[in-house]
C-alpha cells in the first residue's frame, strides 16, 4: 500500500489511524485511493492491542427503556461518532451489582473512556473505576462515591422553576410526586428536584409535611401511585412531577377518574422528553440541552488530562434548565 501511494508505511499508519502525526492534503488522498484500490480493511483488534485503548466509548445507563435515558444515550452515540467512536451501552437496572459487572466488563476491553449515568454509585463500583484508573466522565447524575468530572443540569432550579409556575396560578398548593425510598438523597436529580419543589413552596409560605409521594421513575408504576393519590379524600390541586414519565402516568390516572387537567388538576413534569409535547393534554416541564450534555460529556471523556487535579466546582460542569410552558398547568 505504502509503494502504492508512493509514500512511507508511517504516513499510511497516520492515515488510517487519523494521527498522531498530520498528514499533507494530497498525501492523504494518494493513500486513500491506495486504500480503495487494494480493497484494505484496518484490523481493529490489532490496532487495540497495539495501542492499549479501542474506538469505544463505554456507556452505563440505569434503563434505556425510559425515553429519557434512550434519549440521552442517543445523543452521547451521535456525539461520539462526530468523534470517529462507538457506544457500548450496558443497563444497570437500578442494581448495584449490575453496574459493577458493566464497569469490568467495559474497562477490560480498554475503551476510550466511560461515560456513566448512575443511580448510586457504591463503593465497589468506584473502587474499580479507580484500579483501572480509567477516563470516567459522571452524567446527570453525581454520586458521592466518586469524585470524578461531571456533566449535569442545574436541577434544583429547574424544579423550582416549574413548582413557581405552578402556584402563579393560583393553587393553593402543589404536591410533589418524588423517588423511591431508595433513591439517593444526595447526588441524585430526583432528590435535587424534590428540593427545588420543597425551595418554591417554602417561599411562598406553604407547608411541605405530608405533600411528598413516593413513586418510581418509570410512567406504568407511577400510574398505580397517582390513582391512589387522586383517588383519596385529599386530592391535590397540582401535582410536580420528578419525572415527565410519573407525569404521564399521572394524566393517564386523572383521565381514568375523569378528572379534567388542568381545569380540576394543574400538572408539571421535569425531563422534557419528546411524549412530552403529545401528552393529553401537552405537559408543562423543564427542558435540558442533552445534545450538549452529551456532546461535553464525551469530549470531556476523550481529551487528554482529564484526570487533573482540581476543585470540586472546576470539576463539574452544570447546565442550565429551562421551563417549556404547555397547557396542563392551566396555560392556554
Amino acid at each position: 500500500m505504502a509503494r502504492l501511494a508512493g509514500t512511507s508505511t508511517a504516513v499510511v499508519s497516520y492515515v488510517i489511524n487519523n494521527g498522531p502525526r498530520p498528514v499533507a492534503p494530497a498525501t492523504r488522498e494518494r493513500v486513500l485511493a491506495a486504500i480503495k484500490e487494494l480493497g484494505y480493511r484496518p484490523d481493529r483488534v490489532a490496532q487495540a492491542m497495539a495501542s492499549r485503548r479501542t474506538d469505544l466509548i463505554g456507556l452505563i445507563v440505569p434503563d434505556a427503556r425510559q425515553p429519557f435515558f434512550a434519549e440521552m444515550a442517543h445523543a452521547v452515540e451521535q456525539a461520539a461518532s462526530e468523534r470517529g467512536k462507538m457506544v457500548l451501552v450496558g443497563n444497570s437496572d437500578y442494581i448495584g451489582e449490575r453496574e459493577v459487572h458493566y464497569l469490568r466488563a467495559f474497562l477490560g476491553m480498554r475503551v476510550s473512556g466511560l461515560i456513566l449515568v448512575s443511580h448510586a454509585l457504591n463503593d465497589s463500583a468506584a473502587a474499580e473505576i479507580d484500579a483501572w484508573d480509567a477516563r470516567v466522565v459522571l452524567l446527570h447524575e453525581r454520586p458521592e462515591a466518586i469524585d470524578d468530572v461531571a456533566v449535569v443540569l442545574d436541577d434544583v432550579n429547574g424544579a423550582q422553576m416549574a413548582v413557581r409556575h405552578l402556584l402563579e396560578h393560583g393553587y393553593d398548593y402543589v404536591a410533589c410526586m418524588g423517588g423511591t425510598a431508595e433513591t439517593p438523597a444526595v447526588g441524585d436529580p430526583v432528590s435535587d428536584h424534590v428540593e427545588g419543589w420543597k425551595r418554591a413552596m417554602e417561599e411562598a409560605g406553604l407547608p411541605t409535611e405530608g405533600r411528598v409521594f413516593e413513586a418510581p421513575y418509570n410512567r406504568y408504576d407511577a400510574y398505580r401511585v397517582a390513582l391512589d393519590i387522586l383517588s383519596g379524600p385529599r386530592r391535590p390541586p397540582a401535582v410536580f412531577c420528578s419525572t415527565d414519565d410519573q407525569a404521564i402516568g399521572l394524566l393517564r390516572a386523572a383521565r381514568e377518574l375523569r378528572i379534567d387537567v388542568p381545569g380540576e388538576l394543574g400538572v408539571a413534569g421535569f425531563d422534557d422528553i419528546k411524549e412530552a409535547a403529545l401528552a393529553d393534554p401537552p405537559l408543562t416541564t423543564v427542558a435540558s440541552d442533552r445534545s450538549a450534555m452529551a456532546r461535553a460529556a464525551v469530549d470531556l471523556v476523550l481529551d487528554d488530562g482529564l484526570r487533573v487535579a482540581g476543585s470540586r466546582r472546576e470539576r463539574l460542569k452544570v447546565f442550565p434548565s429551562r421551563l417549556v410552558v404547555r397547557r396542563s398547568c392551566g396555560c392556554a
